[in-house]
């Protein structure tokens, strides 16, 4: 993002739609495993209903961590899953964080 494109207001502060805008900017997207159709699900755990299917090559935010079923995949074995949007979560092993433990703030129910 350049710099030209930050708008201040009258009184010298970001705008509303500036700070949308930076805060859109500023959220980091993760690989999902390659080759996979990772199945994203209501809650943290494989119990819950599936509500949509990520095709392969997709990339997603982790806005927060919780623990929730214990899953095996291309990224080992872990029960954290990855809220991914409002209601939507993934398994940690599916997706590429450079991590294996929690790395974003745990989710508040």
């Amino acid at each position: 993002m350049s710099v030209d494109s930050v708008a201040e207001n009258e009184s010298g502060g970001v705008s509303d739609g500036a700070t949308e805008t930076l805060a859109a900017s500023a959220t980091r997207y993760y690989d999902v495993a390659p080759g996979v159709r990772l199945n994203v699900r209501s809650g943290p755990g494989t119990g819950y209903p599936v509500v949509r299917i990520l095709p392969e090559g997709a990339k997603v935010p982790i806005f927060c961590q919780t623990p929730g079923t214990r899953v095996t995949g291309p990224y080992g074995t872990s029960s954290i899953w990855d809220n991914i949007a409002n209601g939507e979560f993934v398994s940690d092993t599916y997706v590429y964080t450079g991590s294996d433990g929690y790395f974003r703030p745990r989710c508040s129910f």
